[in-house]
């Protein structure tokens, strides 16, 4: 089901040294290709808004919205949805929007002040993006974990205007009919206490963002995880829009050696797996009887799975593999290389190993910390960089929606004080007109 990478006498000091990054393959994920498709749908919502979302929903989704309300989730719909919540979904959702919440105010930055001298002043001001649109998929799954990672954090920093969109889905619920997004989704908005919901999926929903379309105003910021369709819309719409990211397939690496249990180690790869047949799912380890013991459990846990056809494409897939190297150290060279969305470290030592590693969207520590815990209830966010980005990219969190500004306030003798400074430095670059802009000052 899952192949064999086998980079043993590969190490960096070794005769042949090989490159891990490209050595551990990952899902086609072409948005390039994707553009000729997506282009045409941004154009179309840019030039004609509503009419031109509600063509594609009925084309896409299957549902008929009618008029520009027509996209609008109702406040009644939202507040019927968490009324008819499962009282345990609501508090699974309640403990992990209390924990994340603490770890959003954790990491919030206030105002840095730094006196360069008497009356020179330069202040480093954290100010909250004005309006958001966050998307949350409701495709193959009805993410509402991501209603949670977007809307905290984004509530912590003290953003004003949160809109949130989701697919319309072609089942009724309740007396509302078709063309709504998922229940439990809508119950997430009405706990959450967004109000401003939209039934808009695909690359619409992010040009509906960016351009703004009937009731929806335009945002200064787009958040959240899609299919490629949605992600080639944020690069074809970044810098009329701000994106957090270009996320691709979700992946899960797992550093492990013989102190495993073969049994964890397959539900995690398993638990990737079931999200998408491009998810991708690596063990790297030393250990020739972890790896056999795990791919014994693959074939017994999968045939007991839900999406037995999902994550047998996902397992089998080139961006799926058992990686066997020659020791940890090796390994920690490999999950490095590869840069993980979720690492998994279950090894002897562990907080010790995970203390190294340099490049993973989020990295989960030990046999008791797995991702899925870190999907919905550890206080993380799981909005995270996929495809390599996390060599230079950090996930989703209260930052993300935070824009650093400086304040600079000079009084005249402190502008004095650097004056001829400023004007030698204009001089050297050719812009006259900038040092003049100081010497007038003082030519009283």
């Amino acid at each position: 089901m899952i192949r064999r990478i086998d980079l043993r006498g590969t190490a960096a000091d070794s005769a042949v040294p090989v490159d891990y990054r490209a050595a551990v393959p990952r899902a086609e994920f072409d948005v390039e290709a994707a553009i000729h498709v997506v282009r045409p749908i941004c154009d179309a919502v840019r030039d004609r808004g509503v009419e031109a979302i509600t063509e594609f929903a009925a084309r896409f989704d299957g549902v008929t919205q009618e008029g520009p309300d027509g996209i609008v989730v109702p406040p009644a719909a939202l507040e019927r949805a968490l009324e008819l919540l499962d009282p345990g979904v609501r508090a699974g959702l309640e403990e992990s929007i209390r924990r994340l919440r603490v770890t959003c105010a954790a990491e919030l930055e206030g105002d840095v002040v730094t006196d360069l001298g008497p009356g020179a002043r330069v202040t480093h001001r954290m100010v909250p993006v004005g309006r958001v649109g966050l998307y949350v998929p409701g495709g193959l799954a009805p993410l509402v974990s991501s209603v949670l990672m977007n809307v905290v954090p984004a509530q912590v920093a003290g953003v004003e205007s949160i809109a949130l969109t989701s697919s319309p889905r072609k089942e009724p619920f309740e007396t509302f009919g078709s063309g709504l997004p998922h229940p439990t989704i809508m119950a997430a908005c009405a706990l959450l206490g967004v109000e401003e919901v939209y039934a808009v999926g695909g690359a619409q929903a992010i040009a509906m963002f960016a351009y703004g379309a009937g009731p929806c105003r335009r945002v200064d910021l787009v958040t959240g995880p899609g299919n490629i369709y949605t992600v080639t819309a944020k690069r074809i719409l970044k810098g009329i829009v701000g994106i957090d990211s270009e996320a691709g397939p979700t992946e899960i690496a797992i550093l492990a050696d013989d102190t495993a249990v073969a049994s964890h180690v397959a539900a995690d790869l398993i638990s990737q797996a079931e999200h998408d047949p491009l998810a991708a799912s690596v063990l790297v380890t030393p250990s020739e009887s972890l790896a056999a013991e795990v791919e014994a459990e693959l074939d017994k846990q999968v045939s007991a799975t839900r999406h037995v056809e999902r994550i047998r494409t996902s397992l089998g897939g080139r961006q799926s593999a058992i990686v066997m190297v020659d020791d940890v150290e090796q390994g920690l060279d490999v999950v490095n290389a590869y840069a993980a969305e979720h690492l998994e470290i279950q090894t002897e030592g562990a907080a010790e190993l995970a203390a190294r590693v340099r490049n993973a969207g989020a990295v989960f520590v030990g046999g008791y910390t797995p991702v899925s815990l870190g999907d919905y209830c550890a206080g993380s966010n799981h909005v995270l960089p996929t495809a390599g980005c996390a060599c230079h990219s950090s996930g989703l969190s209260v930052r993300s929606f935070l824009k650093a500004m400086h304040v600079v306030d000079y009084t005249r003798d402190a502008l004095a004080e650097v004056a001829d400074h400023v004007v030698t430095l204009a001089e050297a670059e050719d812009l006259p007109g900038h040092g003049a802009a100081v010497r007038v000052r003082f030519e009283d």
